[in-house]
């Protein structure tokens, strides 16, 4: 379980912390081994888990970093990783490890007929710009999960507020694929990518409550600083206590990612509860930064947006919150 590395996972936190502070591209991501985090250790990768990717997403998040991180190796791997060895997987795996390729993962309704031809459409796909293959989630003439390799989908960039995403809508109309891979329960993906969202809105949220209280400690308003008022005591314990939610639930829904147990209703709700918390404390973060928060300056928004986003991607709090819903009733 995930609650059985924690040192490991402050050591690999606190290189992922130093890494990002100044600054990562995507060949710095590679070099750092952290785009083959789950790519078994015989085809190039460290042949870790979903938990220690979560630590990076994290990090990510808490750096508001702008890197296909999250379709060029979480979702693309754990993607491949639900189909056989074979000639076609293999290769893929290994590239996306050194970093000689580039993918992404295409979660959305596509079907593959019996002659090998693609339909389908999915919107708001992470880092399909740019990539140099697409692994779709579909499913063959007979119903079975299948992974599509194509390379001749129709990508077109979706515009966002969030400088730091990239995202587009990809779709097929009859398009002829270089390979059909038999897989296995690749539904199960959509709640490693909530997930991940999940841990990249907390990382955010921790980072705008630390820069809030060291904030609150050196603004001074009447002769004393803005921390020693009550309010604004009170308004940083609020956003600490979200922030304490938010990462228990999180650890709670890896484990049960990792277990395969019972994952959907530990997903949804980590996910329905960080995510709008995120918004929530950044939010605050703004508004105890009085009018230096609401500047450009201040790097905020930048928080605030893609807070925001997060929200709504790979599912919205309220759509979360209707699974649950239907399972109690």
């Amino acid at each position: 379980m995930a609650t059985e590395f924690t040192e490991l996972h402050d050591d690999l936190r606190a290189v992922a912390a130093d890494v990002l502070s100044r600054g990562a591209d995507w060949t710095t991501l590679v070099a750092a081994g952290w785009a083959g985090l789950e790519v078994p250790e015989e085809l190039g990768g460290s042949g870790a888990g979903f938990a220690e990717v979560a630590v990076i997403c994290e990090e990510l998040g808490r750096a508001a970093a702008s890197t296909p991180y999250l379709g060029g190796a979480v979702l693309s791997v754990a993607l491949l990783n639900t189909v056989a060895d074979s000639a076609v997987r293999d290769p893929l795996l290994a590239g996306i490890a050194d970093g000689t390729i580039r993918a992404t993962a295409v979660l959305g309704e596509f079907t593959v007929s019996a002659d090998g031809r693609l339909t389908g459409r999915a919107d708001f796909v992470p880092d399909a710009a740019g990539a140099d293959r697409l692994l779709v989630a579909a499913t063959d003439a007979g119903g079975a999960d299948v992974v599509v390799v194509a390379d001749d989908l129709t990508v077109s960039a979706q515009p966002l507020l969030d400088e730091t995403r990239s995202v587009a809508t990809v779709t097929a109309d009859g398009v002829e694929v270089d390979a059909v891979l038999a897989a296995n329960r690749t539904a199960a993906l959509g709640n490693r990518a909530a997930l991940a969202v999940a841990c990249d809105s907390l990382g955010l949220a921790e980072a705008m409550l630390k820069a809030t209280v060291s904030y609150a400690q050196t603004r001074t308003q009447f002769g004393r600083p803005i921390g020693s008022f009550q309010a604004v005591k009170h308004a940083c314990a609020d956003m600490l206590v979200k922030n304490s939610v938010a990462r228990a639930l999180i650890r709670e829904a890896i484990d049960a990612v990792l277990a395969d147990t019972d994952a959907d209703t530990a997903v949804a709700m980590a996910k329905s509860y960080a995510c709008g918390a995120a918004v929530d404390v950044v939010g605050k973060a703004m508004q105890l930064h009085g009018g230096i928060g609401y500047t450009w300056e201040s790097g905020i928004h930048v928080y605030l947006k893609r807070a925001t986003f997060n929200r709504s991607l790979f599912g919205s709090p309220a759509a979360h919150r209707r699974k649950l819903a239907h399972r109690y009733q």
